[in-house]
């Protein structure tokens, strides 16, 4: 009589566990899985480098350094065609303006009846910058100083507001688009929303107002505030969808 085959190993229940969980959070089906751990990653990477960043501000490191040559180059080669172009940059996104285009863009997801993509940009946008507010607060980090100063601000300079602002804005806007477009496009409109973030960041280094170091830790940290928004609101999404499948009748 020919022997049964053998029994194909089982793992104990201490390995079962781990890698059980491993999967879940690898699934792309469930509400606490791949979304999750992408958007957490996501946030722990962001937060890893606006923290080096504010490390190296706190310290005056080498990045401090850095700030100072950059501001000298960028005096030097001021212009006044130059300065005109950032001043209007700057002006079109201070708080006003980033909270009035906010705005019409929460109108606008609203017409089309997506609440989800309100709460969203409600959430990202104004939260955002209270945060990068109180951020302000925490470090309390002095502007930079000239002789003949382009503007002159008495408020804190790390990190940058305008900054913040933009990068929450146009993150938000340009993930709306991707949802609304065609594939082919996806590329440039990642590449204008990046770009446009840059420019702000640009106009207030030019104009004498932040460190490089300021508006690069604001885009970090922003983009750690849309991580968690982006993560939350996609988790919420699938829960719902979750509790609506287990309610349906079989």
């Amino acid at each position: 009589m020919p022997s049964p085959p053998p029994a194909s190993p089982t793992l104990p229940d201490s390995s079962r566990k781990p890698l059980g969980f491993v999967r879940a959070r690898l699934s792309p089906e469930g509400y606490l899985g791949l979304h999750l751990t992408i958007g957490m990653m996501a946030v722990l990477l962001a937060v890893f480098v606006f923290a080096n960043i504010a490390e190296d501000v706190m310290t005056n490191d080498g990045l401090v350094l850095f700030d100072e040559r950059v501001l000298q180059w960028l005096r030097l080669h001021a212009t006044p065609t130059l300065t005109a172009l950032f001043i209007f940059v700057t002006t079109m996104h201070n708080t006003l303006g980033v909270l009035l285009m906010t705005c019409l863009l929460a109108m606008w997801m609203g017409a089309k009846k997506r609440w989800d993509w309100v709460l969203l940009v409600l959430l990202s946008v104004p939260l955002g910058m209270l945060l990068n507010w109180l951020l302000k607060s925490v470090f309390q980090r002095d502007r930079p100083i000239f002789d003949q100063p382009i503007l002159t601000l008495v408020t804190y300079s790390f990190p940058s507001g305008h900054t913040a602002a933009a990068t929450l804005f146009y993150g938000v806007l340009a993930a709306w688009l991707l949802t609304l477009l065609h594939r082919a496009w996806w590329a440039p409109v990642v590449v204008v929303a990046a770009g446009m973030v840059l420019l702000v960041a640009l106009s207030r280094v030019y104009l004498g107002v932040h460190y490089p170091s300021d508006v690069l830790a604001a885009m970090a940290s922003s983009t750690a505030w849309l991580a968690i928004t982006f993560t939350g609101v996609a988790t919420w999404r699938k829960r719902q969808r979750f509790v609506l499948n287990r309610s349906r009748p079989t």
